[in-house]
């Protein structure tokens, strides 16, 4: 249960932009009022803060800051449906400033018009182009592509750690998190289904790094900070995912946060609670970095 007044407001202002349901409206509408919530909240960047667009591995991407011998790789959430790089412009724009890091948004192809794994091939490409030592930090199905990167990169050019924020990570639906937060604000369970039918149509889903917390052996991947939302029907895959990195011999780290929603990063200004994750999220980086 949400009590927190500041978080209660943050998911006002949110769904006055960007109803509940809207996922089941047309793309076109979706991805408007997605962008409209967004920026909402959008923060002005770090006035010193040098950004760039290009393309990296054929993929745009945006560029946050000077070349660091470490980069942070993000991947912008969205249920592989909207979003891009402007909906996360300020989030990457505070990252490259807590930790110091060039931070590379990728602006991966998007769904229903590219099927899996398009977003996946888009993220080899900038992976296989950036050519330096770097972090994957990913939020909701951005966390998946972070975490299915770390799994395709085994033994060979692999993140120095991976940090997933409220990641999906292809549960099956059974754990609690999919029942007890089924109606839950900013992201439903109904959702979930919505977002997996537009990715990969009705075809069925073979591919093993479209769903990471299916693959049997996780052992071999980069270490991993991940932030689960209490209310958030996709918690439990991110403590799943702790767990089974855990039993896989890999460094795994979990942190839940109470009263949070998925979402939670556009109210890191407007929320304490959600301020502390973020602060949390980028020391995680900070430390991958220096590790």
């Amino acid at each position: 249960m949400i009590r927190d007044p500041e978080v209660l407001d943050f998911i006002a202002r949110s769904e006055a932009a960007y109803p509940a349901g809207s996922n089941g409206a047309p793309i076109a509408y979706n991805r408007r009022a997605y962008d409209e919530m967004c920026a909402v909240f959008r923060a002005p960047r770090p006035p010193s803060l040098v950004v760039e667009d290009r393309d990296i591995g054929g993929v745009p991407c945006r560029i946050y800051g000077a070349q660091t011998p470490v980069a942070v790789v993000y991947f912008h959430g969205g249920g592989f449906v909207v979003g891009g790089l402007d909906s996360h412009d300020d989030v990457c724009a505070e990252l490259a400033d807590a930790t110091g890091l060039q931070v590379v948004s990728v602006d991966y192809r998007l769904a229903p018009e590219h099927r899996w794994p398009a977003q996946m091939d888009d993220a080899c490409a900038v992976w296989a182009a950036l050519g330096r030592p770097a972090i994957v930090v990913g939020d909701s199905a951005g966390g998946m592509l972070a975490a299915a990167l770390c799994l395709a990169s085994r033994g060979n050019h692999q993140p120095l750690g991976q940090v997933l924020i409220y990641p999906g990570l292809g549960g099956d639906g059974t754990a609690p998190s999919y029942r007890e937060n089924a109606e839950a604000p900013m992201l439903r369970t109904d959702d979930l289904g919505a977002y997996q039918l537009a990715l990969h149509g009705d075809a069925p889903v073979t591919d093993p790094l479209a769903r990471p917390l299916q693959v049997p052996d996780l052992s071999g991947a980069a270490p991993a900070f991940v932030v689960t939302a209490d209310v958030d029907p996709l918690r439990d895959d991110g403590v799943r995912y702790v767990q089974r990195l855990a039993e896989s011999g890999v460094a795994a780290v979990l942190r839940n946060e109470p009263e949070l929603p998925h979402g939670f990063l556009r109210a890191r200004r407007s929320c304490d609670r959600a301020r502390r994750s973020f602060l949390a999220i980028a020391a995680s980086v900070a430390g991958f970095a220096a590790s």
